[in-house]
């Protein structure tokens, strides 16, 4: 378990880096997606994927704002390179394989999957920013 955070702590960081993220947000870019990927991790065996991705990603997302109003930066650092670690590419690469082998059954329920857990982390997110909202306005 060590070695995946530490893994999806230099994931997001070095996304942040190819998103030219500010230098003074890696080390909180890191942070968000090491926290995403635990709470997926701690969430995946009792809810499943989609459920567990869509939580991580609106913890992402509350982590996200809070960063942003920490430090003065946009949301979207934080958030793109908060999801990283939850983002289904692996399984997108084998449904496109499963397609080329002619598999198209076991394609199309991978490919499903790759589109849920991908509608979970778009949800997810909008999510975290309406309450984001609501709280900012609730403040005012």
């Amino acid at each position: 378990m060590l070695l995946q955070l530490v893994t999806s702590f230099i994931a997001a960081s070095t996304f942040c880096i190819l998103f030219n993220a500010p230098r003074r947000a890696l080390l909180q870019c890191g942070l968000a997606g090491m926290v995403g990927w635990i709470v997926y991790l701690q969430l995946d065996r009792q809810w499943g994927m989609v459920t567990a991705t869509f939580a991580a990603t609106l913890i992402v997302g509350i982590i996200s704002i809070f960063f942003a109003r920490s430090f003065k930066l946009p949301v979207i650092i934080f958030s793109v390179g908060g999801i990283i670690p939850l983002v289904p590419g692996g399984l997108a690469y084998d449904a496109m394989r499963k397609f080329v082998e002619n598999d198209y059954i076991e394609a199309v329920e991978i490919a499903v999957e790759a589109l849920m857990l991908s509608g979970a982390i778009a949800a997810g997110l909008v999510l975290s920013e309406v309450l984001g909202q609501m709280f900012r306005r609730s403040g005012s």
